[in-house]
């Protein structure tokens, strides 16, 4: 008896096998598009990283949000928690893998991290530019009404609890997006900033404006949330082999503003 082939369904990929070999791939279709024999010599990263999530190719304002996008959220700086994870695991000696998903699970969360983009981006798709309706909720974020993994938000989504001021790559990465004109959402977030600053009791974060730049480039909460992971992943590799190459003696330890004091100190 012939057993039954499996088939693998995808809206998002076909491939044509060789006629020598079923377990090879002849060509590659990626939302119709010959991946091999057409876009990689006409498409750009971002254009063909925009046709995977959502299915068709960018207009060139879109792809230009999205490239620009993409630059400012690349690197988020050795001082932020997902990239000092990754550090912490290059300077260990752990495994590429491990630096990576070490940044991952730390920059996934509610403070800065891929879950408070999806909370913001679900904001947007309610509220979307209704600035009464963004102040009431900003000032009482309402909480998810069924258990999750994550903690309930202690802040508003999309801004900084720990800010004085709007920190100026926030402003400068806002300012740049809007004057792509993808869409209506950043032009909106930047002409009423200093109100929804005020109701949120917090500056707008660069999570906030990523949020934004998702909506205006047509992505779902889901997608959105993916793909901020995705982009703030060079800066977690690159500074994880810098430190390895650096070794512990140079690994900022935070000496002074942490103090490990042991276990004996429960007991004196």
């Amino acid at each position: 008896m012939t057993a039954k082939a499996e088939a693998i369904h995808s809206r998002i990929w076909d491939e044509q096998p060789e006629a020598d070999n079923p377990f090879t791939a002849a060509a590659c279709y990626c939302r119709g598009y010959d991946v091999y024999g057409e876009l990689l010599n006409k498409a750009s990263f971002v254009e063909y990283l925009y046709l995977l999530f959502v299915g068709e190719r960018p207009t060139p304002t879109q792809a230009e949000l999205l490239e620009r996008l993409a630059i400012a959220l690349a690197n988020p700086g050795p001082r932020e928690a997902s990239v000092h994870a990754a550090m912490c695991a290059g300077v260990g000696g752990s495994p590429a893998a491990a630096a990576l998903m070490a940044a991952l699970g730390v920059g996934a969360g509610n403070l800065g991290g891929g879950h408070e983009v999806r909370v913001a981006m679900e904001a947007w798709e309610r509220l979307g530019c209704d600035l009464t309706a963004w102040q009431a909720f900003l000032a009482d974020p309402p909480q998810a009404e069924r258990a999750d993994i994550w903690t309930p938000m202690e802040h508003a989504p999309g801004f900084d609890p720990h800010g004085v001021g709007c920190a100026m790559p926030v402003l400068q990465t806002l300012e740049v997006l809007r004057t792509v004109g993808a869409g209506p959402h950043l032009p909106w977030l930047a002409m009423h900033r200093e109100a929804l600053e005020a109701a949120a009791g917090a500056p707008l974060a660069l999570s906030g404006v990523a949020a934004a730049a998702f909506r205006d480039l047509g992505l779902s909460a889901e997608q959105g949330e993916m793909l901020y992971l995705l982009l703030r992943l060079p800066g977690a590799a690159v500074h994880a082999l810098e430190q390895k190459q650096y070794g512990f003696r140079r690994f900022p330890f935070f000496h002074g503003a942490v103090k490990y004091v042991g276990p004996g100190a429960d007991n004196a």
